[in-house]
């Protein structure tokens, strides 16, 4: 007899097998990260396909089978719906479930990970641009008001990034030289990949590696985000040139970090 598991599941990722079945990568807060077989779930009459949907917070049943985990039972708990309503919001959950199914290995379950994961997609769904912004944006053309949306939206997806970063083992030291420990001063600074930091500018012509530019505001808006203040991030206003800087030094540091698991 098949003993049944059950457990609340965010669904990141989902791959066609065969004529009717679908394979489900879901981060799962009993059992971490899982890949469930849903049988014939494409078929028109599946009792399972209208609730097994991308990005979507369930309550689910597996048993374990010979080959996949299958499922069994699935009970919608939140779809996320102004998320799928919104092109730029899509594409950055594909982003954010693109990058736990590439940093998250192993079924095993962190309640950490499961938590800013669910926060997430929380605050993706109800972001929204302020009155004050959007009116601004208006008298200056309507293109001003597009970049500022995708800003708020992509600043969701650095605040997921780094925290999962941190949880993982990567949380980068902020606040002092990674190489000679003294407290950082807002002068020329860079962030040394292998190091795992902020390197001060005096340490920065010693070292044998190329560590990257980073300014002083880069480092606040980083410091903010790994404390896990949105309330002051949200109403932050980034200057584009350190906007560019944030995706410059999290992609650089997510490649390095990936060159390392893989």
């Amino acid at each position: 007899m098949f003993v049944r598991y059950r457990t609340q599941a965010l669904v990141l990722k989902k791959k066609a097998l065969g004529e009717a079945d679908q394979l489900f990568t879901v981060f799962t807060k009993n059992f971490g990260k899982l890949k469930i077989l849903g049988r014939a779930i494409r078929k028109i009459k599946s009792k399972l396909k209208g609730n097994f949907q991308l990005f979507s917070l369930l309550e689910i049943e597996f048993i374990q089978g010979k080959t996949y985990k299958t499922l069994t039972d699935v009970l919608l708990i939140k779809n996320f719906p102004q998320i799928k309503k919104d092109l730029r919001k899509l594409k950055i959950a594909y982003k954010i479930t693109e990058l736990s199914d590439n940093l998250i290995k192993g079924q095993e379950p962190d309640e950490k990970i499961w938590q800013l994961l669910i926060e997430t997609f929380k605050k993706l769904n109800n972001q929204q641009l302020s009155s004050a912004i959007a009116k601004r944006s208006e008298r200056r053309g309507r293109s001003r008001l597009r970049t500022s949306a995708i800003n708020n939206y992509q600043l969701i997806y650095y605040y997921f990034l780094w925290n999962l970063l941190a949880i993982l083992g990567y949380r980068p030291e902020l606040h002092n030289c990674i190489l000679c420990q003294k407290k950082l001063e807002p002068e020329k600074l860079y962030f040394g990949l292998k190091e795992g930091g902020i390197i001060c500018f005096n340490c920065s012509k010693k070292t044998k590696a190329s560590p990257v530019n980073i300014s002083p505001d880069t480092v606040k808006i980083l410091r903010l985000i790994l404390k896990q203040d949105w309330l002051i991030l949200k109403k932050l206003k980034v200057e584009e040139k350190n906007f560019r800087r944030l995706k410059d030094i999290s992609q650089k540091f997510l490649n390095y970090i990936l060159a390392q698991v893989h």
